[in-house]
């Protein structure tokens, strides 16, 4: 029985969900086995929907802060009770039996069985083809986005792309190479962008498009240094001409907003009692607030280091939006407590609040673009440049020139410094540090900010495979060096 909680996907009961006609009303159906569920178009309709639901799941969306921002410099964690988990990524002393560590793990694979289950029944049932062709591109690009969740986070993992029947099957599947992984990450995003359409409407908006599969390519392929690749994939990305940047930051955030032109793909949420609301404006507001921040009050996770709020220049628009040091209480006392402001809402309820948690937005497209072209070759007054700056004035800020950024290394950290404040708090800043082969430097810089336990080493840049997972699979499933 064991085998059963090493992967979920080994004789799982699928939960799927369904729906009404906004995709985004989520509401539980009854359990039912695959071999009697998958039989019509409405049954793949509810399948998919499902599959979407799945990236909230807390290994996935839900705690992406914990591995994105507190394991980087931009944000602690409040180290007392049950959050001394988290302080574990804060300074780097984390245990192989973190639960947020297996929480990503097995989130990971339990979606990734819904994929599967999806793709190998999908085929023999009778339906409209192209419908059909597109649940199977949507399914394909979620199973991408959740492998690359489990290759940045773990390094080599199992790749597993078919539905698992029997305990004996699971405990086939040992570590994949990294490197095969993300050649099967990009065949599912590539196939996924053949057939995506450019844009939804009414109740479908939200759903992954081709400007979504392109923009996951061209960070896929940034990972790997692929940087003439991610040239020509993000330059198709800007020429569809469908993705813009609002003129306000602060209205990229704005729940009544949601899936504007700035947004490539979001993880959607939906307030209102339907249990398909987010948690973070609550979670990240400041403890013992009670309604002064948000209403229901908030928990006080997730909370931006001094360093990240010195980080914006004078007159950034965006730390206003982001960012703040204190609030006021009901009595008129101001409270110095540095918390999270980009993720605000009016919750019905506590942690039932509307955002949408985004994983790519078109700055981020054009900050990678940007990036690409100067790793290809330094110009001094090039199209890196141009993009940079786009993202500079939309913030007040002045443009960068040549005189400010005199070499290709210089640039990189000009990059480097407006990924860190445009995508504060969105889940990028330690993948980003590993990507540049630059969070060794950063972090161990900062260790007497950081308090950190342990100085980082090359066996950080990935995190421990979950203790339960090596002890009930030890022939297939290795540690990770240094753990």
């Amino acid at each position: 029985m064991k085998i059963l909680k090493f992967y979920v996907i080994a004789s799982m009961i699928i939960l799927l969900t369904a729906c009404s006609e906004d995709f985004l009303d989520l509401k539980p159906i009854s359990t039912a086995t695959s071999d009697n569920f998958y039989k019509t178009a409405d049954d793949f309709k509810n399948a998919v929907n499902g599959a979407y639901a799945g990236l909230q799941a807390a290994g996935l969306a839900g705690n992406s802060y914990i591995f994105g921002e507190i394991a980087s410099d931009n944000t602690v964690a409040v180290a007392s009770g049950s959050v001394t988990d988290q302080d574990e990524f804060d300074r780097f002393y984390i245990k192989t039996t973190n639960p947020y560590i297996s929480g990503r793990w097995n989130d990971a694979y339990s979606v990734i069985a819904r994929f599967n289950t999806i793709l190998d029944k999908i085929g023999a049932v009778t339906m409209d083809e192209n419908l059909k062709n597109r649940y199977i591109a949507e399914t394909k690009f979620l199973r991408a986005v959740v492998y690359f969740d489990l290759v940045r986070t773990f390094g080599d993992v199992p790749l597993i792309l078919k539905p698992v029947s029997t305990p004996d099957e699971g405990y086939s599947f040992g570590r994949n190479p990294a490197a095969e992984v993300y050649t099967q990450i990009e065949k599912d995003l590539t196939d996924a962008e053949s057939v995506l359409p450019v844009s939804y409407t009414g109740a479908d908006i939200g759903r992954a498009t081709k400007g979504a599969a392109k923009s996951y390519l061209g960070k896929v392929y940034l990972t790997q240094k692929k940087y003439s690749t991610v040239v020509s994939k993000l330059k198709e990305v800007i020429d569809q001409g469908n993705y813009a940047l609002l003129p306000s930051y602060a209205d990229v955030f704005k729940v009544a907003n949601k899936n504007n032109k700035e947004s490539v793909f979001d993880v959607q949420y939906k307030s209102g009692g339907t249990g398909e609301g987010n948690a973070w404006p609550n979670s990240f507001a400041p403890q013992n607030s009670g309604n002064a921040v948000i209403a229901f009050g908030g928990d006080g996770n997730n909370q931006p280091t001094t360093d990240i709020i010195n980080a914006y220049e004078a007159g950034d628009l965006r730390k206003d939006v982001s960012v703040a040091s204190s609030y006021t209480n009901a009595t008129g006392q101001v409270i110095p407590d540095r918390f999270i402001k980009k993720y605000y809402d009016v919750p019905v309820a506590k942690n039932d609040n509307g955002n949408n948690i985004p994983l790519i937005r078109y700055a981020d497209v054009l900050l990678m673009y940007s990036e690409a072209l100067n790793e290809i070759g330094y110009q001094a007054a090039g199209d890196a440049f141009t993009y940079l700056n786009m993202i500079r004035t939309r913030a007040g800020l002045a443009p960068k020139t040549s005189s400010d950024v005199p070499t290709q290394q210089a640039f990189r950290l000009a990059i480097e410094q407006e990924r860190r404040v445009e995508l504060a708090f969105e889940g990028q800043r330690w993948f980003d540090l590993v990507r540049t082969d630059r969070a060794i430097t950063v972090i161990n810089g900062k260790k007497d900010q950081i308090r950190l336990v342990n100085q980082l080493t090359a066996n950080n840049l990935v995190f421990p495979i979950p203790q339960s997972q090596i002890d009930i699979n030890k022939e297939k499933i290795k540690q990770n060096p240094g753990y």
